[in-house]
């Protein structure tokens, strides 16, 4: 049994009813700053029951709906929230939907959804324990009211594949959700060990595929709403830089234009969900409001960071990495001074650039203000936060700002602060315009207003001893990133450097974090994607100057970590890798730990005569 430390009442853990349609409604929720009850909120299940702060519902048809609140980028939420609910509630697979859940109870109600963020690999770690134990909480309220009916024990009562049975008598789940709805038990039910799983770690079909393959899934792109303009818009090149001028009447007349809007930043708000000094065209079609746009003149001040360029960051760069950091990690003795006083050292510089998301959705949001509600559309990676910036932006209640979650066309970490600028943009065009108003960022507008993942410029050293193998690792990292609240943590500058398994006797850590003048954001992995090549390359410098078999080498460096031996023992296994190639051939090893996962891979190259590479 998986031991659950969450002290679940049986009053917080389900809040139900038997609705006309005899459905098993359930919520579940975290203690502590939730502990206040969520007044009902109607919810028509497709055979008419009602809801009472329903988060899970069974209903007559046998349909098990649970509602998910995180994005679906591609990552699979869909799919995964319905694989925990079905493992625990025992049903069908195809007997399981999900659907997004709804932004406006969250923010209104409590945070009922808890972690509604969809980034750094959460979703499954953070919300298994909830989403499956309603799952649990469901199933056994079912076998009670199977048990009361049959007038026998729940224990005797089993629940597979959607069926009750005990005795020789069986039913579908549906047929006691009604009942079942009713019934508090003594004591919630844990949540399976993995060892118990029938359906989780198996590969399943994905949720979104089918709608992605006909076209009928929604993307937030493709909201199309009654008297729905356009927009496309310019912000300073150089972020938080000023507007100066633009010249309107040059393309007032021009087919389907209706207005330009002006955008003002706010000073001391550098957010990247805040607004940047920009204007915008609208137009009854996103090409005429384009074009115009690119026609109009305008005139930007860039400001103090227009003079700063890749070659003037690097020379900073290079002159910190001559300088003492903050100290990350240390372990051992003087590593720095046992690396200056050795005879056998290696040194080596690593430089990784700024990086754009670059999504395959454009920069989006559709927004319709009136004076009863406002509507949003936001490819946001947190369907919250365009609800809160929205009603922030206009000064409206949140409770008459009502999300509507589409698929992400990708999104990367990118789609934070970036898709709520967009959002605030599109709720002032709609603000002073009276009608629903799409905008769309061009590619050049999104590269040059995405959140970058920050360049990073990194020294390691490191000194061999008589067995050849490191005997002292030094480390120091210069990493360019916009503070503020939205500040990447320090720690990324050398994750994956810092944190290496490998068993150095004697290391020191170094890291520079420096404020960037654009604004920053992790791309995937945070840390790992990029320095991760930069340590496992430096192993195969160091494994090559030991005269070191590369995989042995790190066999030798993990021992003792059980986890890591073993994905390099695997690895060894299934690549069959070697050092004895003939000329012209090589393998390649490198082995990363991510958000505790731990990946190993492998490849073969081999060098044409001509000196084509072939992988």
């Amino acid at each position: 049994m998986v031991d659950m430390d969450m002290k679940l009442s049986r009053r917080t853990l389900i809040r139900t009813m038997a609705g006309a349609g005899g459905g098993l409604l359930l919520g579940f929720r975290i203690p502590g700053a939730l502990a206040a009850a969520v007044a009902p909120k109607p919810w028509t299940t497709p055979t008419g029951g009602e809801e009472i702060n329903a988060w899970l519902a069974i209903d007559v048809d046998g349909t098990v709906t649970i509602r998910v609140p995180h994005t679906e980028q591609g990552q699979g939420a869909l799919t995964s929230v319905s694989m925990m609910v079905a493992e625990e509630l025992d049903v069908p697979w195809d007997s399981v939907q999900a659907v997004f859940a709804d932004m406006n109870r969250h923010v209104n109600e409590g945070e009922e959804y808890i972690v509604t963020t969809t980034h750094g690999s959460q979703l499954v770690r953070h919300q298994h324990p909830h989403i499956m134990q309603a799952g649990a909480s469901a199933r056994e309220r079912l076998k009670a009211a199977a048990a009361r009916a049959w007038g026998v024990d729940r224990s005797e009562v089993a629940a597979k594949q959607g069926m009750l049975s005990a005795r020789g008598r069986s039913a579908a789940y549906a047929e006691f959700a009604g009942a079942a709805a009713g019934i508090e038990l003594d004591r919630e039910p844990a949540i399976k060990p993995p060892g118990e799983w029938w359906l989780l770690g198996r590969p399943m079909p994905r949720r979104d595929a089918p709608a992605k393959a006909d076209g009928s899934a929604h993307f937030t792109i493709d909201t199309r709403l009654e008297g729905m303009v356009y927009a496309a818009v310019k912000s300073c090149p150089v972020p938080w830089g000023g507007l100066r001028s633009y010249d309107f009447d040059a393309v007032r007349d021009r087919p389907g234009v209706i207005a330009a809007i002006e955008f003002k930043a706010v000073e001391g708000r550098t957010s990247t969900s805040d607004m940047q000094n920009g204007v915008a065209v609208v137009a009854d079609t996103w090409y005429r409001a384009k074009t115009a746009l690119d026609l109009m003149p305008i005139e930007w001040n860039y400001g103090a960071a227009g003079n700063v360029s890749n070659a003037t960051q690097a020379a900073h760069a290079r002159r910190l990495l001559e300088e003492p950091g903050e100290v990350s990690n240390e372990v051992g003795g003087d590593a720095r001074g046992m690396i200056a006083a050795s005879e056998r050292t290696l040194e080596a510089e690593y430089h990784r650039p700024w990086e754009t998301h670059a999504r395959m959705e454009p920069i989006n949001a559709t927004v319709s203000v009136t004076d009863a509600r406002v509507d949003v559309w936001s490819p946001a990676q947190n369907q919250a936060a365009p609800l809160a910036v929205v009603a922030e932006h206009l000064g409206r209640d949140t409770r008459d700002v009502f999300v509507h979650t589409g698929f992400l066309g990708g999104a990367f970490g990118g789609n934070g602060g970036g898709s709520t600028a967009v959002t605030r943009q599109a709720a002032e065009i709609s603000r002073q315009i009276g009608r629903p108003v799409q905008v769309i960022w061009t590619r050049e507008e999104d590269i040059m207003q995405d959140k970058q993942r920050p360049p990073v410029h990194t020294r390691l050293a490191a000194a061999l001893g008589d067995n050849g193998l490191p005997e002292a690792f030094f480390s120091r990292a210069v990493w360019f990133n916009h503070g503020g609240v939205e500040s990447i943590g320090p720690a990324t500058a050398d994750y994956s450097i810092s944190t290496m398994p490998y068993l150095v006797p004697n290391r020191r850590h170094e890291r520079h974090n420096v404020a960037a003048h654009i604004p920053t954001a992790t791309h995937r992995a945070p840390g790992a994607n990029q320095n991760g090549f930069i340590i496992e390359q430096f192993v195969d410098e160091m494994a090559l100057a030991g005269d070191w078999d590369p995989l042995e080498w790190r066999l030798k460096m993990t021992q003792g970590l059980e986890r890591w031996q073993r994905v390099l023992l695997k690895l060894k296994e299934v690549s069959g890798f070697t050092t004895d190639l003939p000329t012209g051939e090589g393998m390649g090893v490198a082995v990363v730990e991510d958000h505790g996962s731990i990946c190993g891979a492998c490849a073969t190259v081999s060098v044409s005569r001509s000196g084509q590479l072939s992988v």
